[in-house]
């Protein structure tokens, strides 16, 4: 490790103060006293620490989520989307200083997280335009007897719970709508990316939004966020994270009947036929895997590649995966940066062993020493082997070979996950046609995962519950109420009258 690189790294650290929680408006310890440490993933050393909530906490901070409700629901429209395009604007000048933070915390590459912190402050402008565009009722005339209409209602407390892999984005995804539509909200972040979330809750404490409308309680799935999901005064938790941990949740929050919206798991195809544009379909394959070090979701983890031109596309992908460079996150020239912690390495590493194991071919590319994981791909696999249906979550890719449409489709449709699909074709009615038949949330046609935010965000089987995105969140963050008014005399029955 070069010492100027050391060096930018813990110059960083020495600006850092530890994190706390963010309750009530107010920057607070947790009642228990304790902390956990923070680790940058490029140096392993201890970055700061973090004050480590539990139920107790999680408690003060519904107490304060619940009593702001009262007030912020009442809200004027104008008055709400107002902070949030403050909200927006503060971001959009703290973009290096949050993408920094971002890269130091998680091990991203800095080009990306600057592009994702860009994204956020996005995130509150849309979805004040589409509170003001797209929030509305529905009215019916029934003859000249009833006027019945609809209208949108904030639901209460929203529980928010988001991962570690792009988190500034991920969390303003899903605080924009809450606030929005006049939901209060308590935030638990991943315990493994804290930084930014703490920038955020300084962000919003310095737009002025009303104490206790937002809140936020760092600490761990197990008790933080298992205590946020079992609140009774919580009417609704979204999550984004790994599937195991999803159906938990799911199972804690039975009891109060919450709501759910849930953003799991991947394992997503993508799929080259022989007439495809080749070297776009190469970018795509080799963007959609390796970017965000392969800790998506969405990652196109599995190429099928048609078998006439396999031989030509994978030396192509060979080649590629030879010139990535990998190595400081903070460093512009970085595509692939260090995973998110040394546990989560040797997961990662565990399965290109297993793999091996299997009967893959490994072709990996270079790295700088053995804090990395190489840009990997897994050549010869085949679909039963565990590498090829479970998620790895890392810069790993399975490779196979397919003769047919119909043998592709079973193929690509037989794993348990079902979020994302990518097709390179150029006969349109062939992509529309297998594009229909995969068994995934999101389909991209001759595309890289490119999102539109008007658009719904969600998968299928194991890859998740529900639809958040565009006005789709709505349906969420909302509770639609029917009013039903008498504008003529309909005629009533007469119980109890003895004439």
């Amino acid at each position: 490790m070069k010492v100027e690189t050391i060096e930018k790294h813990r110059t960083l650290k020495e600006q850092l103060d530890d994190v706390k929680l963010y309750i009530d408006g107010q920057f607070v310890d947790a009642e228990s006293k304790e902390t956990f440490e923070n680790i940058d993933p490029f140096t392993n050393e201890t970055l700061n620490t973090v004050a480590k909530g539990d139920k107790a906490d999680i408690d003060r901070a519904v107490e304060a989520a619940k009593r702001a409700f009262r007030i912020w629901r009442k809200e004027k429209q104008k008055d709400r989307l107002h902070y949030m395009y403050k909200i927006g604007d503060f971001i959009e000048k703290r973009i290096d200083e949050i993408a920094e933070m971002e890269s130091l915390d998680t091990g991203l590459p800095i080009k990306q997280t600057k592009k994702q912190v860009a994204r956020a402050a996005q995130n509150f402008r849309f979805y004040a335009d589409m509170v003001k565009s797209h929030l509305y009722g529905e009215a019916y005339q029934v003859d000249e007897d009833f006027m019945n209409y609809t209208v949108r209602k904030p639901i209460g407390v929203a529980g928010l719970i988001t991962p570690w892999n792009a988190p500034f984005m991920l969390e303003t995804w899903k605080i924009a709508p809450a606030l929005a539509t006049g939901n209060t909200v308590v935030l638990k972040p991943g315990e493994w990316s804290p930084l930014t979330a703490n920038l955020l809750a300084e962000i919003i404490d310095e737009s002025g939004l009303p104490n206790g409308v937002f809140n936020v309680v760092h600490g761990y799935g197990e008790t933080a966020g298992a205590s946020l999901v079992r609140h009774p005064d919580v009417q609704l938790i979204s999550f984004t994270g790994e599937t195991t941990t999803g159906s938990e949740i799911m199972k804690n929050g039975a009891n109060t009947l919450k709501r759910f919206s849930m953003e799991l798991g991947g394992k997503s195809p993508i799929i080259v036929f022989e007439d495809a544009d080749l070297d776009r379909a190469l970018d795509a394959a080799v963007w959609g895997v390796f970017s965000f070090n392969g800790e998506r979701c969405t990652a196109n983890s599995r190429l099928y590649v048609h078998e006439n031109i396999a031989e030509r596309f994978i030396q192509k992908l060979k080649k590629r995966v030879e010139n990535i460079v990998v190595g400081d996150p903070l460093d512009d020239r970085t595509e692939v940066g260090p995973l998110i912690s040394k546990a989560h390495l040797e997961r990662v590493k565990n399965y290109i062993q297993l793999a091996k194991e299997e009967g893959c071919d490994i072709f990996s590319g270079s790295v700088p020493d053995q804090r990395f994981v190489a840009p990997t791909l897994l050549l010869n696999a085949k679909n039963p082997m565990r590498v090829v249906q479970e998620e790895i979550f890392g810069p790993v890719m399975a490779v196979l070979t397919f003769r047919t449409d119909e043998e592709v489709v079973e193929m690509a449709n037989d794993v348990k996950y079902g979020l994302a699909a990518y097709i390179w074709t150029n006969d349109m009615k062939r992509g529309h046609k297998i594009a229909q038949r995969m068994e995934a949330g999101m389909v991209w046609i001759n595309s890289q995962n490119v999102r539109d935010l008007r658009i719904p965000f969600g998968g299928s089987k194991y890859s998740g519950i529900g639809r958040e995105g565009g006005h789709y969140a709505f349906d969420f963050y909302t509770e639609t109420q029917v009013v039903h008014v008498a504008i003529g005399e309909h005629p009533i029955p007469s119980f109890g009258k003895n004439e």
